[in-house]
């Protein structure tokens, strides 16, 4: 394989990112598919954001394309990214820029009602966040609703196990056989 490949997991806060992001990786692995995975909500947690950037982009940029780069100069080239906006057109400029113009991109939105988020991210949140990450999911809810772009697979996560989502989201890729679960 000579161009990278990434596979974007986007959803509101609650719906279950990261932990998908860790079952596929958990499938790749048992399948002896070389990868890394990066959560893209570490990339720019840094406060105050530099030079006035409200939404962190730059410097999570630059952490990508530094992060990225140490994979790709040891030969890895599939990358499992989780973050709530990764999947809109906007940010696959960060990705050809950090991964190459012929990385091949794979967008995955993860779905779940309000009720399912409230009782995830009640469970999770234990500081004082709570109110804002309730407010601020249902927000990202309707941004990527209206703006993920075609092409998008959209997996609801209500109801469902993590291993079947990840299932779901990994054969999207083409990068495991079918049916290829952990051991």
């Amino acid at each position: 394989m000579d161009h990278a490949e990434v596979l974007l997991i986007g959803g509101r806060a609650g719906v279950g990112k990261t932990t998908v992001g860790w079952e596929v990786s958990a499938r790749l692995r048992a399948a002896a598919v070389a990868h890394a995975v990066i959560d893209g909500d570490f990339m720019g947690q840094v406060h105050p954001a530099p030079d006035g950037d409200p939404h962190r982009a730059a410097i999570g940029e630059r952490n990508l394309t530094a992060v990225w780069g140490n994979y790709a100069e040891l030969g890895y080239r599939r990358l499992v990214y989780t973050n709530t906006v990764s999947v809109l057109e906007e940010a696959t400029g960060m990705f050809r820029r950090a991964m190459g113009d012929a990385v091949r991109i794979v967008r995955v939105l993860l779905t779940a009602t309000d009720e399912t988020v409230e009782r995830r991210l009640t469970g999770r949140e234990l500081g004082s966040e709570l109110e804002q990450e309730l407010r601020n999911s249902a927000r990202k809810a309707r941004l990527l609703d209206e703006r993920a772009p075609a092409g998008t697979l959209r997996v609801v996560t209500d109801g469902r196990t993590v291993t079947d989502i990840a299932a779901e989201a990994l054969a999207a890729t083409g990068w495991a056989p079918a049916g290829v679960s952990r051991r």
